[in-house]
């Protein structure tokens, strides 16, 4: 759904533009009580915030771990989907984060993509069909003291060999579940 209401409006909004709006939109996102501040033309860069909120207190008075994590974990995934476009299948794979401290006010996270980095993925994509990349975000508060680290695993590959291995998985499971 989400998809097809975005290349809607791609005919009447910029990409960034609809990228912000839908996710500070989405339900999904909106209950991570995080909202997206900024998204570079390019989609490369995004920042968000998240407030200290009664919707996401928790029992000591700081934001609520998972309220931490949701405004974190759909960021890179959808980044590379739209940066890479549909030739491409992007996964998020495992996250790992550490929390330093208690965040009992604003706090921010970016997440960048260079150029570079984009180039590589896609060199290394042609070369192994699909890839592992880790990407790390820091959550931080107005004076750049980190609360807590986030460290993402994403799959990426190559759309037609994505759907020639879940064929060949099928027929494997098929086979087993006759025998």
């Amino acid at each position: 759904m989400y998809r097809i209401l975005a290349n809607f409006f791609k005919r009447f909004f910029k990409t960034a533009t609809i990228y912000k709006y839908g996710f500070n939109w989405s339900p999904m996102y909106r209950r991570s009580t995080a909202r997206l501040i900024d998204v570079s033309d390019d989609l490369h860069v995004v920042k968000i915030r998240l407030k200290l909120s009664w919707k996401n207190r928790n029992y000591a008075g700081s934001i609520f771990g998972g309220s931490m994590l949701s405004a974190t974990d759909p960021i890179y995934m959808i980044q590379l989907i739209q940066i890479l476009g549909d030739d491409y299948v992007v996964w998020d794979k495992t996250v790992n984060v550490k929390y330093k401290r208690p965040a009992k006010e604003t706090i921010y996270a970016e997440f960048i993509f260079s150029k570079e980095e984009i180039d590589t993925i896609k060199k290394q994509i042609d070369i192994k069909n699909e890839i592992d990349i880790t990407k790390n975000t820091a959550l931080v508060n107005a004076e750049n003291i980190i609360i807590a680290e986030v460290e993402k695993t994403i799959y990426i590959a190559k759309k037609s060999f994505y759907k020639d291995k879940q064929k060949l998985r099928k027929q494997q499971q098929n086979q087993r579940s006759t025998k």
